[in-house]
């Protein structure tokens, strides 16, 4: 199959990306760039388009930028970053995304079916709270609910709160890779942290309460021995599997 020049520039910059964790502090470093990444990051998948996370930019010239350095144990990924972005999710603005996907969809009925539209409002306004919801005992009943269901018929089985948080956080590490695959292609390199003090780091940068920090990502123009050692990974034999 021949491979087109897009094709090509995305297998390139997969095989390129490496976790740099020494950054270049004499080389121009474009902010501008990371914008540009993050604004791609956003058309990520993530679930029931709800985009419950956030991307705070902490560049260089950032007076929190040392100290939040600092709260990543002092990585050289994190201390010779150029830019550090924190992704967050922010799964206590269900209500408002899930509002806003409704609205979207109902100020387009135009180019959608009256159906269309009954069944946004039926998974936006009566199915996406009872998932969210938090009710005392709320969590265990939706396991039974599921279980009880699933005696009969196919059902989504992951329910819980711990689950849902998961799933949060799955969508928001989709967007951390599409932002990190941006910007090797655009001949920067990354390094993604989960070493840090989440309690001092949001307390640093003021993040609201309901706020889970899933990663830190230093951004920079990576240095030769910023890349500790050969790519190792299992054999593709063990980790793709066919039924």
């Amino acid at each position: 199959m021949k491979n087109t020049l897009q094709e090509l520039r995305f297998f390139e910059a997969v095989e390129a990306r490496r976790s740099v964790r020494i950054f270049d502090q004499e080389s121009e470093f474009d902010h501008d760039i990371v914008r540009h990444c993050l604004e791609a990051a956003i058309l990520s998948p993530n679930s029931s388009n709800l985009q419950l996370y956030q991307f705070v930019r902490v560049p260089e010239s950032s007076p929190l930028k040392d100290q939040l350095a600092q709260l990543c144990m002092r990585q050289k990924a994190a201390t010779t970053a150029r830019e550090l972005v924190v992704i967050i999710t922010r799964r206590d603005l269900w209500k408002s995304r899930a509002k806003a996907n409704y609205d979207f969809i109902l100020n387009s009925q135009q180019n959608q079916s009256k159906n269309k539209v009954k069944q946004a409002g039926n998974y936006y306004k009566n199915l996406i709270p009872k998932l969210f919801g938090k009710y005392p005992g709320w969590s265990l009943l939706k396991k039974l609910i599921a279980w009880w269901v699933g005696m009969r018929r196919p059902m989504v089985r992951e329910v819980g709160e711990t689950e849902v948080r998961i799933s949060v956080h799955k969508s928001a590490a989709l967007a951390s890779m599409t932002f990190m695959l941006g910007m090797k292609a655009a001949g920067y390199d990354t390094c993604p942290m989960e070493g840090f003090d989440s309690k001092r780091v949001k307390k640093l940068l003021d993040l609201p309460k309901a706020a889970e920090i899933c990663m830190i990502i230093g951004c920079g123009k990576g240095l030769p021995e910023g890349i500790y050692g050969p790519r190792f990974r299992l054999p593709s034999s063990e980790l793709i599997v066919e039924k």
